[in-house]
């Protein structure tokens, strides 16, 4: 059995990320120690291994859900598993267009300054006007629906 601090240092993961696992339910509520120090054995490892592997490929918190959940029934077909997945390839594909273009418009950005003064820098002219972009490289709106702040 394992202590909250051992747990996270044997699995990579802060505690106060460990028991916010545990109070959205992705990590069932530890065992209490006669002191009511929470203990851990090794499903529990293994399952916030798990998680921190699928947050690392940076899946949400919603998604890793599904995810254990099938993991609990090994038997079911991996068709679920597997759109996940996919869901999740096509989320990194996009992140990687918007960074590329992201990246395109910062070397222009840099290239185009000529060093001078701030008054004629080209960074501070583009930045302060969206419509002086060559690209398209703005973020979708973004929720917080994660709390990947918490990991690591």
């Amino acid at each position: 059995m394992l202590t909250i601090g051992k747990l996270g240092e044997a699995a990579g993961v802060k505690v106060p990320t460990i028991r916010y696992y545990e109070q959205i339910g992705l990590l069932p509520e530890a065992e209490r120690s006669s002191g009511n120090q929470r203990l851990y054995g090794r499903k529990a490892m293994e399952r916030l291994a798990f998680i921190r592997h699928a947050r690392d490929l940076g899946f949400t918190l919603e998604a890793i859900r599904d995810l254990l959940s099938l993991s609990d029934k090994p038997d079911q077909s991996c068709a679920a598993a597997d759109a996940i997945a996919r869901s999740q390839l096509v989320e990194v594909e996009s992140r990687l267009a918007r960074l590329t273009a992201l990246k395109a418009e910062l070397e222009r950005m840099v290239l185009q300054c000529a060093g001078g003064k701030i008054a004629d820098c080209r960074v501070i002219e583009v930045l302060g006007d969206h419509s002086l972009c060559a690209t398209d490289h703005s973020r979708p709106e973004t929720t917080v629906h994660d709390h990947k702040s918490l990991d690591v």
